[in-house]
């Protein structure tokens, strides 16, 4: 109720019902309660046609901010908006503050942009260690349980939560022989994935098998320590990634 044109709405309504008004003196009192000038609610008055006509125009500007907004059937915030209006044919012309006034007068919330999870875990995971090139990409050419592969992906749940999956694969053959779900980056879940692996499939590893992953900071902590480390990486291309490779020191025995 801070706005005159707020207070000159109210008066007018008090005023238009039939017998309120007495006299101009009735009107002028009103304008004193409300805190306004007589002239002004009287220049309000005359200038009903233009407000009429601006509204008029703001719902016309605000259709085409809606149908930014909801272009390709997701929501926008008010630079994507403004860049989407730029790209109509033809180009509406609003600059930003406009465009955040009509959000704020029909109720329209821009989404808020929350953190990536990859980029989470891949900061989680950053490493500056370099590693020597050890498999020459050679995979699969050794035979099943000599390579196996392993890294950190994550799920969403519920689109809010995040859990990550730590899995160990056979290079050769692709199966699935370890994986661990958490809700949180901490180690403890990927030593959990090799101790799985150790448990379920140590008989038919060998002495050589090697664990290839990236240059994580899960597989190059100090906790890894418990086994063998040897750096590898995937290619000798300096755009390729670079990798680790984990060995246990007695046939995959954990120590």
């Amino acid at each position: 109720m801070d706005r005159p044109s707020a207070k000159y709405r109210l008066i007018h309504e008090v005023v238009s019902q039939e017998g309120s008004l007495q006299n101009v003196k009735d009107l002028k009192d009103l304008c004193r309660i409300a805190g306004v000038s007589r002239s002004g609610y009287y220049s309000w008055l005359a200038s009903a046609e233009k407000r009429a006509e601006r509204e008029t125009r703001n719902e016309a500007d605000f259709a085409l901010i809606l149908e930014a907004y909801r272009f390709r059937e997701y929501d926008k915030g008010i630079r994507g908006i403004h860049m989407r209006l730029l790209h109509m044919q033809p180009p509406a012309l609003m600059n930003t503050k406009k465009i955040q006034r009509f959000m704020r007068k029909y109720g329209v919330v821009c989404p808020i942009r929350g953190a990536s999870p990859y980029r989470r875990m891949m900061k989680a995971l950053k490493t500056d260690a370099v590693a020597d090139n050890l498999l020459n990409r050679e995979f699969k050419e050794h035979g099943p349980r000599r390579v196996l592969l392993t890294d950190i992906t994550y799920i969403p749940y519920c689109g809010v939560f995040f859990f990550y999956l730590s899995v160990i694969k056979d290079a050769c053959t692709m199966q699935i022989l370890a994986y661990a779900l958490s809700d949180s980056l901490a180690v403890d879940f990927v030593l959990e994935t090799v101790n799985q692996l150790i448990e379920k499939h140590g008989a038919s590893l060998y002495a050589e098998t090697l664990i290839h992953s990236d240059q994580g900071s899960h597989y190059t902590s100090k906790r890894s320590g418990r086994y063998s480390v040897i750096p590898t990486s995937v290619s000798p291309c300096p755009t390729e990634e670079t990798a680790r490779t984990m060995r246990p020191r007695r046939a995959f025995s954990a120590i």
